[in-house]
């Protein structure tokens, strides 16, 4: 069953994964919905939280983790997730006898708000892999990677949480190889994608709210949050809505 490419798919990716075959893809790259304790204001009001998603909670798995580990036809995953969430990551992939490596974002301009605690200055993000081929060059090969914090990024795409494309774009080459397809099943404003297709990868995204899918589907298409369209703008092609219908082929009742 030939699946959707190059595109980037509105719903739920608890579900829309399901629908997705078995060693289809050959790299997750995601930065899942961190273990919050806040509400459901704003940004975070279609995220869900604590056990729901992301990692794991008081150890116990979630579904997502399993269809992850189907659907990946090469053991390839990224995951950002937040410092609470590495141990039960690092053990259920070490387990199974993958490779692993903690990559840091150091922000040189963090919030300067941590009163009695460590400043929110670093990101983390495990690389887990075994058998795959990584990439020559000395730039690929840092684990660690020092930038400001991407204000201009989260204006022009208003994403909270938004990675620097370079840095993205880094990961993928090193670990990935031309026309290998990357899944990221928490899209965003569609970072991961934008770094696939400009490096000569296919992407599939999952994105369950409207308003970053559209943001998501606008930014490869080179337009902004805001609808300003750079000189780059693939004209002659629109962003699409599609649903997990897209990928089953319809009810197969009818």
């Amino acid at each position: 069953m030939a699946i959707p490419e190059n595109e980037i798919i509105l719903g739920d990716a608890y579900e829309l994964i399901k629908a997705l075959p078995d060693a289809s893809v050959d790299c997750v790259y995601t930065d899942i919905p961190y273990q919050m304790h806040m509400g459901g204001q704003g940004f975070f009001k279609n995220r869900r939280f604590k056990d729901e998603i992301g990692g794991f909670v008081d150890g116990v798995k979630t579904e997502m983790w399993d269809e992850v580990d189907r659907v990946l036809r090469k053991k390839n995953l990224f995951v950002w997730c937040s410092k609470d969430q590495i141990p039960e990551l690092l053990s259920r992939y070490v387990s199974k006898g993958w490779n692993f490596v903690i990559l840091v974002w150091c922000k040189t301009n963090a919030t300067p708000f941590a009163s009695g605690t460590w400043l929110p200055d670093i990101e983390h993000c495990l690389h887990f892999y075994k058998g795959i081929k990584l990439n020559d060059g000395i730039k690929l090969k840092s684990r660690w990677y020092v930038s400001g914090t991407n204000v201009a990024d989260k204006k022009q795409f208003q994403h909270p949480t938004i990675k620097p494309l370079n840095l993205v774009e880094r990961h993928l080459l090193h670990a990935t190889q031309p026309g290998d397809l990357v899944l990221d099943p928490f899209c965003g404003s569609g970072t991961t994608c934008l770094a696939a297709k400009e490096n000569g990868r296919r992407y599939l995204g999952f994105e369950i709210d409207p308003e970053f899918h559209r943001i998501a589907t606008d930014r490869l298409n080179g337009i902004d949050a805001s609808g300003q369209t750079s000189i780059f703008t693939d004209f002659d092609k629109e962003p699409k809505q599609l649903t997990i219908l897209d990928i089953t082929g319809g009810n197969n009742d009818e």
